[in-house]
């Protein structure tokens, strides 16, 4: 492991520990934890409907950025969490920048169209997990892309004065309506796809953050797919 690396990242995480120890107010400012040296994770884990659904237009996924693929059967990837939000020791958002998913389909006329979601992004007030979505050329910053609910509250544990963990399953994965326009004119689908996005319920996000520390810090820069 890098030496210098280790104790940036303990000095960060020294400095965010100090920080949650400090009494925090419920109006108090959100404060931003960096988590990209950690072993910080979410995995989605598409279900076996949400794969159906894919197969049923042949849609293939694969894993862009920080993201790598961990599983086929089922479907799943890990995106890395860069970062982790609280306000009031409650989790107002989170972050995976940097990771993307490349959703691809040969269309009518075999011609490959592309859909990629990047930097993911998640508000857990409003619910909603969003992504830069990028299609027939142009990019949709922070499209809403999932509702989701909230399988059991973010448990966020803090001890002094390095230890910060946290572990949530987030499930009920429904597409927004920005999302299947993105989804139906990014990959050209065809009309009998709607109901498929309409009544899929793609799967889990779980998220999972460790105190131990990478090996090698994910990169934070956001994801940009090549033109």
């Amino acid at each position: 492991m890098n030496t210098s690396l280790s104790l940036t990242g303990l000095r960060t995480m020294a400095l965010c520990a100090a920080c949650v120890a400090a009494p925090i107010q419920a109006n108090a400012l959100t404060l931003t934890i960096p988590t990209h040296f950690l072993n910080a994770n979410a995995i989605q884990t598409f279900s076996e409907f949400g794969m159906k659904g894919l197969n049923a237009v042949d849609i293939t996924v694969k894993a862009l950025g920080n993201s790598t693929e961990i599983s086929t059967a089922p479907l799943a990837f890990n995106l890395p969490v860069t970062k982790l939000s609280v306000q009031g020791l409650k989790p107002s958002g989170g972050g995976s920048i940097g990771s993307a998913l490349g959703f691809e389909r040969l269309n009518d006329e075999d011609v490959l169209r592309k859909l990629v979601l990047a930097n993911f992004m998640i508000d857990f007030k409003k619910k909603l997990v969003l992504a830069d979505a990028t299609y027939n050329g142009q990019t949709h910053a922070s499209t809403p892309i999932y509702t989701f609910n909230e399988q059991s509250p973010l448990a966020i544990k803090y001890k002094f004065p390095l230890s910060i963990t946290a572990y949530q399953v987030l499930d009920k994965l429904f597409l927004t309506p920005e999302a299947k326009v993105a989804f139906t004119e990014g990959l050209d689908l065809p009309p009998f796809a709607k109901p498929i996005l309409d009544s899929t319920d793609y799967g889990t996000i779980t998220i999972d953050v460790k105190v131990s520390l990478r090996n090698k810090p994910v990169p934070t820069r956001p994801y940009v797919p090549a033109p």
